[in-house]
């Protein structure tokens, strides 16, 4: 169970020094308990106590990390409660019995931008089928593409052999049982890497990871059962409900869980596309495809940013000009906010049109234009200031507003003389036959 600020207050040093930034001791403590603040911000606890109570006010479930990509680390269930803070991670499986530079080539098809995010299948999950040496071939072929592997082996000499291949690469070694257990967090150890462990029921991974842990290995993945869509769905939600459980918080589940919807629905990809959006929802830190297409991408990863975005941070992009359609100063100008979405949707339109025009993006606080327009965040001041601090350069000096806020156009004209300040479309999908007819 975690530790309570008054927990925390008894074995600070009760100095009420200030230089924590809090005005007393029981105020840091107060804001430790809360995990707004780390205990490491007082200079004067001692290190035996910091690493004690570093481990209790540590996330019940551990951050793992796999490269740069990195899973867990949640403290709620639902992210209404505070925030999500770690992405579930898309893998493609590929063993090798099959073509797999093909299937390699095809996963990686899907890269794309969203709202200045990254979209890819951020994993390959290399499953063996019982050819040690073409194991090991797929295995190196996985990790020259410059994506994250994990090796879904339970044979400890065919992991081995896979993991001396490609061990600059760190991948997850994924396989380990009750049967082989030992042999496989040896060979974790010795390659200083991430084990997942699997069990046929809650209790026997439980008992698994509670033997992981007491030979040492707190650097583990849990996988969901295959059995059936019913039993992974269980193991997932029942994982990360014990490890965050407040009142009862069972540290040993506290892990980052792998679910492969592959396995789950071999053959159907309608099928592995509608489980991965439930996993993705529900507690998969890791969902293993047979494949990822821009069919399946574009509402999967859509779903994820909505998802594991603070929704007490408005999604921004940074304010600046960015030059459409090979545009240069002689182009038109357009000005709107920094919302992301904003941003996101005119700037496809703009795109979409095929005239060269310069986009001005404001600071408006990540809101809307409407939203903003009423916070007093985009106003004639704000949009003046803008182009007289960004673009002096420009020799075309026509400035087209969004049709939402024609109310500003007479005051910014008064603000900008040198600049014609027209009025675009209301909607954004107005704005390639609006240019195409501008004049």
């Amino acid at each position: 169970m975690a530790l309570k600020g008054i927990d925390i207050f008894k074995m600070s040093p009760k100095k009420n020094c200030k230089e924590c930034g809090v005005p007393t001791c029981m105020a840091f403590s107060m804001k430790v308990a809360a995990g707004a603040l780390p205990i490491t911000k007082c200079p004067y606890m001692g290190a035996d106590v910091i690493a004690k109570l570093s481990e209790a006010t540590a996330p019940p479930m551990k951050t793992i990390k796999v490269g740069d990509l990195k899973m867990g680390g949640e403290t709620v269930l639902f992210r209404h409660e505070k925030t999500f803070v770690s992405k579930t991670l898309y893998a493609v499986s590929v063993n090798e019995a099959q073509d797999v530079d093909a299937v390699l080539a095809e996963a990686q098809k899907v890269d794309y931008e969203r709202i200045g995010e990254r979209e890819y299948v951020e994993m390959i999950f290399v499953d063996y089928k019982g050819d040690k040496d073409a194991y090991v071939e797929a295995a190196k072929k996985a990790a020259a593409i410059g994506r994250e592997v994990i090796l879904n082996v339970e044979c400890p000499e065919a992991a081995e052999a896979a993991l001396e291949a490609i061990k600059d690469k760190k991948p997850v070694l994924n396989g380990a049982t009750a049967e082989n257990a030992d042999a496989m967090n040896a060979l974790a150890t010795k390659y200083g890497v991430v084990l997942g462990i699997k069990a046929a029921t809650l209790d026997e991974l439980h008992a698994l990871a509670e033997k992981m842990e007491a030979a040492g290995n707190k650097n583990m993945i849990l996988n969901a059962s295959t059995a059936s869509i019913k039993d992974a769905f269980e193991f997932a939600v029942q994982i990360r409900r014990a490890c965050l459980d407040k009142k009862n918080t069972d540290r040993t589940f506290g892990y980052p869980t792998l679910v492969n919807v592959a396995a789950l629905a071999a053959g159907d990809q309608a099928m592995q596309t509608a489980l991965a959006s439930l996993f993705t929802m529900k507690y998969g830190s890791i969902v293993v495809m047979e494949g990822m297409s821009y069919a399946q991408a574009l509402p999967l990863y859509g779903l994820r940013q909505n998802l594991f975005t603070d929704p007490q941070k408005p999604m921004k992009v940074a304010p600046g000009i960015y030059p459409l359609n090979g545009a240069d100063e002689n182009a038109i100008c357009c000005i709107t906010v920094d919302f992301a979405l904003t941003y996101f949707v005119v700037s496809g339109e703009l795109e979409r049109s095929g005239v060269p025009i310069n986009m001005f993006i404001c600071d408006a606080g990540g809101y809307s234009v409407l939203t903003a327009w009423a916070a007093g965040k985009l106003s004639a001041s704000t949009i003046a200031k803008f182009v007289q601090e960004n673009a002096g350069a420009m020799q075309n000096k026509t400035l087209i507003l969004p049709g939402k806020v024609a109310v500003l156009q007479g005051e910014v004209k008064d603000k900008l003389p040198d600049w014609n300040v027209v009025i675009g479309p209301r909607e954004a999908v107005e704005l390639v036959q609006y240019l195409k007819e501008f004049k």
